[in-house]
């Protein structure tokens, strides 16, 4: 790959919830960190390109754009890390202020409320996971199989997005067990693609959850949860909404 071709423009260090382990040791993502730039006028024609923006990667050109150290692509990325990498430069860009229209879960109601983007730590992930690569293993608890499995990246995200694309035009809905089919490496040892896509499609309800929970729960992310108070003056906990004011605020 062409190292990217580095300007001076001014830039920041930006921590990886992974802290970089799972990675190849020769890749630079092994560090931890990605250096990433301040948004400039060609960042916000990419934002405005409805060829990309039709095509689902207007956000991928994003991050390719901003991130300076040289040979990383979001495909190669996780999808916490990617999540850091974006909050990371709409802070750079716009500040931490993100004011959006929210639901009151009580009443329905929409309102206004500004979160602080900077105030979204990182996940806290178990001691008792291997990181050294993105290769896990759990015992279903249903049929009792030993599943080996990693967490997914910018490509398998790509690649389940066109499945679920094509799958829609023929009326047909299976985002779970397209996920699973990218997710699954090997069931008791066996990693041939039509095992594994058969066992998926036979998957037991209780092991399919079990899977997608232990796939949650090890996963390195940005918390992108933040309390709000709501008209009624009660506090509730809400996800972030990525609306297009994350990378258009308004004036």
């Amino acid at each position: 790959m062409a190292e990217k071709e580095v300007q001076k423009f001014p830039s920041e260090m930006v921590d990886l919830p992974s802290k970089g382990t799972m990675y190849p040791k020769d890749s630079p993502i092994s560090s931890g960190q990605v250096e990433v730039k301040y948004m400039t006028a060609k960042e916000e024609d990419i934002l405005t390109s409805q060829n990309l923006i039709k095509k689902g990667l207007v956000i991928e050109k994003l991050l390719d754009s901003l991130i300076l150290t040289p040979d990383i692509n979001t495909k190669d990325l996780i999808l916490g890390d990617k999540n850091a990498i974006m909050v990371a430069a709409r802070i750079l860009a716009y500040g931490p202020e993100y004011t959006v229209e929210v639901t009151d879960p009580n009443t329905g109601n929409t309102f206004e409320h500004t979160f602080d983007l900077s105030a979204c730590p990182f996940k806290e992930v178990p001691s008792d996971i291997d990181y050294s690569n993105n290769e896990f293993e759990m015992t279903l608890p249903a049929s009792k199989l030993s599943v080996t499995f990693k967490l997914l990246d910018g490509i398998d995200e790509q690649e389940i997005s066109k499945e679920l694309k094509a799958l829609k035009k023929l009326g047909q809905e299976a985002e779970v067990t397209t996920r699973l089919k990218r997710a699954i490496k090997s069931i008791d040892g066996n990693s041939e693609l039509s095992v594994v896509n058969n066992f998926v499609q036979n998957m037991l309800s209780r092991d399919s959850r079990a899977l997608r929970e232990e796939m949650a729960r090890i996963t390195p992310d940005i918390d992108l949860k933040q309390e709000v108070e709501l008209e009624g003056g009660e506090t509730v906990t809400l996800d972030i909404p990525m609306a297009v004011e994350f990378f258009w605020p308004k004036t």
